[in-house]
């Protein structure tokens, strides 16, 4: 008995760390395209409003940091209602598709002929076969041991949070950088360094992946330009302690403030600024300007 019971147990661990591992790389895809796509969306309109002076006429009914804040979150909203929208579509297909394996492994065959004559046959003395079921394949039956062990409600809330905070950090040096140029060409010197964090983070998640609780893990789960991507991997593992879980959070809010401080201080200089293709120490500059 103990043998059967260590072996289920193994199997189950197994189940789940490759439910965890796929889970791990699909929420690393979505993270990194969703914050780095709505990101170039926010820069793509400030670009517009400002290469056809229509900034120039809003700026003069709301505050340069309504304006930028506005954008963040109009499109941030958007993406938050397509993601609801998803997890809620994936809850019910998973829904649906346990509910017809647990259907599936109820249905009983009916007896033959051969059996009904034979009082020696299983159904007979009340044992029947059941039909085989897709629900009785090992294989769709690990994939759903798995499932069950999975902290579905801490990742899709952890995902929830972490593209939240990972799109409005970004979004606002998106943003600020937008600002201060004419056109989308002389965005490049800038996208890049903004975006080599979360380019990191992302080349990175296979590390962590094959080890969770690594000092690479911890450190880039808690780093806030990383930890939207890396924490939600790691907590598709679970496990994450709750002292790790409230820093790296409570961190990636205040550097949002402060990046979105600091993203508004060159905006509201930048915005109406034009002939001029700014470096970073022009943008540093801005940050200082009094107005």
């Amino acid at each position: 008995m103990s043998v059967v019971l260590a072996t289920s147990t193994t199997q189950g661990e197994e189940s789940s760390s490759a439910v965890a591992f796929i889970i791990g790389i699909i929420v690393a895809f979505v993270v990194y395209m969703s914050v780095f796509l709505y990101g170039q969306q926010v820069m793509r309109g400030v670009i517009e409003e400002k290469s056809n002076r229509i900034v120039e006429v809003i700026v003069s009914s709301v505050k340069p940091f309504e304006l930028m804040m506005g954008k963040i979150v109009g499109v941030g909203l958007i993406g938050l209602t397509q993601f609801v929208l998803w997890i809620g579509l994936t809850f019910a297909i998973f829904t649906g598709l346990a509910s017809v394996f647990d259907l599936g492994q109820n249905i009983k065959q009916p007896p033959t002929t051969t059996e009904v004559a034979n009082p020696k046959a299983d159904w007979a003395v009340g044992n029947a076969p059941t039909e085989k079921s897709p629900a009785q394949n090992p294989q769709i039956q690990k994939i759903l041991a798995g499932l069950g062990n999975f902290p579905i409600v801490s990742v899709v809330a952890g995902f929830l949070f972490y593209f939240l905070g990972g799109y409005l950090l970004y979004s606002a040096m998106f943003a600020a950088v937008a600002s201060a140029v004419d056109n989308e060409a002389d965005t490049q010197q800038f996208v890049l360094p903004i975006s080599l964090p979360l380019i990191i983070a992302f080349v990175a998640f296979q590390v962590v992946i094959n080890d969770p609780d690594g000092p690479m893990a911890f450190w880039m789960s808690i780093i806030p330009f990383t930890s939207p991507i890396i924490m939600v991997i790691r907590l598709a593992f679970g496990g994450v302690p709750l002292w790790e879980l409230l820093l790296s959070m409570t961190l990636l809010t205040v550097t949002f403030i402060g990046i979105t401080w600091v993203a508004a201080r060159i905006y509201r200089i930048g915005i109406l600024m034009y002939g001029k293709k700014p470096t970073f120490k022009d943008l540093g500059q801005w940050i200082f300007y009094k107005l």
